[in-house]
């Protein structure tokens, strides 16, 4: 009984947003089809953090792939 008062006394911590919708945040942010719905969630989590470094990720993933695809249409030529 003493632990579920202490639980109902302590504050509710904002849970930050799951691996699965930051990544359909960055993959809908780069093709452009973010709606303003999602954007202002995304902009009211409690930490940019995690939408920063899946949105390098994202972005040296992007890059790395059209360098490969690149270098093996040019080899095959």
């Amino acid at each position: 009984m003493a632990e579920q008062q202490d639980h109902e006394r302590q504050p509710a911590r904002k849970k930050g947003p799951g691996v699965l919708k930051v990544m359909q945040s960055i993959l809908a942010g780069a093709l452009g089809v973010q709606s303003d719905k999602r954007r202002e969630e995304d902009f009211g989590s409690h930490s940019p953090w995690p939408y920063i470094i899946a949105g390098i990720l994202f972005t040296v993933g992007f890059v790395v792939t059209l360098i490969v695809v690149v270098n093996v249409v040019l080899s095959s030529q």
